[in-house]
């Protein structure tokens, strides 16, 4: 059993389908930092530069998805779940024209995934 680390909503898979339209192809950063580091953001795909610091968590909607690793040493017990609610989002996130902005919740793995993330040695 493959434990998914990041998924999305229906409706921020709509969204991001909506973006890649426009843009291209599209991938995920969420730093931790304060402001717009906290929200996932969406960049057009090679935009933002990811590194040794940065965590590939999966892909949603065909867009890979990174997170900072000091933050994701605070999310690892979860799965992240990308969701979308009207709103501004960060100034730099592609979705901000869309008057949407993406939104990181999360639910705690189950004993039998955090087992099997172990085994995978995350």
């Amino acid at each position: 059993m493959a434990v998914e680390k990041v998924v999305a909503t229906d409706s921020a898979i709509e969204l991001i389908e909506k973006l890649k339209k426009r843009h291209g192809p599209l991938m995920f950063h969420q730093s931790g930092g304060c402001c717009d580091g906290s929200s996932p953001m969406c960049f057009p795909e090679g935009e933002f530069r990811v590194g040794d610091s940065d965590v590939y968590l999966g892909e949603i909607g065909g867009a890979p998805f990174y997170m900072a690793k000091d933050q994701y040493e605070y999310w690892k017990h979860t799965q992240l779940i990308i969701d979308v609610v009207d709103g501004r989002g960060g100034m730099f996130s592609l979705e901000g024209p869309e008057g949407k902005r993406f939104l990181t919740r999360s639910r705690v793995y189950s004993e039998e995934e955090r087992k099997e993330l172990q085994k995978e040695g995350l």
